[in-house]
């Protein structure tokens, strides 16, 4: 294990073939700046280079909250040109995150609001605390969200849902998030970065080839027609039967031993 401060409020964590990002600003909750969103990027510019090396990124953030929305501060009071600004590249960070080959994992620890939240749902697995609390309240302040959450949202909860949660601003509990689809499970708030990491090492043990395939079949799957998406699958499974770790993984079944992937 190795530990790295990649910027005053970004702490990662190496565990081979596992990285752990966590937000380390306790005392605004993880609200996001200029200076932390631009250090997010880079990582995630740098980790998708990586994916031969890492195969999971685990995502959480430090005490009471993950990431509590954007740093209001920052653009209170600016001109027109810096809040679009900041939008832009909030979609651009948060788009890199959802499009690493990677396996990725947030465990919510706290508050994940607005941005916070937008940042979990670009993740292939959201992981909450009993006493996590999500939410876009943004309409409260006469605005929508900037960062996916009117699109990504309705993908995992549906449309009603999203609409009612975008449209009053509420915060939906831990349970409520497990229920409607938003997260995958909840854990007591001692038990959640061993779940994390649990399920990381899991994912990790995977044929890489094979992992990154699922993922991108899934989600590309999703904005095609079915009869794209299953004839796009077969064309990935045929291309994965002829990679080495296909061809090891059968052999391994068939002599009743643990395979061995070489990410080839």
């Amino acid at each position: 294990m190795t530990e790295e401060r990649l910027h005053p409020n970004l702490v990662l964590t190496r565990y081979g073939a596992i990285e752990v990002l966590r937000v380390d600003r306790e005392e605004a909750l993880g609200a996001l700046n200029f200076e932390i969103q631009a250090a997010l990027g880079a990582y995630f510019a740098d980790v998708a280079a990586r994916k031969d090396d890492v195969k999971v990124v685990v995502l959480t953030g430090t005490g009471r909250g993950f990431v509590a929305g954007a740093d209001i501060g920052g653009y209170h009071g600016a001109d027109q040109t810096v809040f679009d600004d900041f939008q832009r590249r909030s979609r651009e960070t948060f788009d890199a995150l959802a499009a690493l080959p990677q396996a990725t994992i947030c465990a919510v620890n706290g508050y994940a609001l607005g941005g916070g939240f937008e940042i979990a749902m670009c993740c292939d697995f959201i992981l909450v605390n009993e006493k996590t609390k999500l939410g876009l309240p943004e309409i409260k302040l006469g605005l929508l969200p900037g960062g996916g959450g009117t699109q990504r949202l309705p993908r995992l909860v549906g449309p009603m849902r999203a609409k009612e949660i975008l449209m009053t601003g509420r915060m939906i509990t831990a349970a409520e998030a497990v229920d409607y689809g938003a997260a995958l499970e909840a854990c007591a708030p001692d038990a959640l970065m061993p779940r994390a990491m649990e399920l990381a090492a899991t994912l990790a043990a995977q044929a890489p080839v094979a992992l990154r395939e699922a993922k991108r079949v899934v989600d590309d799957g999703l904005d095609t027609p079915l009869s794209a998406g299953l004839t796009f699958e077969q064309r990935v499974l045929g291309a994965l039967y002829a990679t080495g770790d296909g061809k090891e993984g059968i052999a391994a079944f068939m002599e009743k031993r643990d395979p061995v992937f070489k990410g080839k």
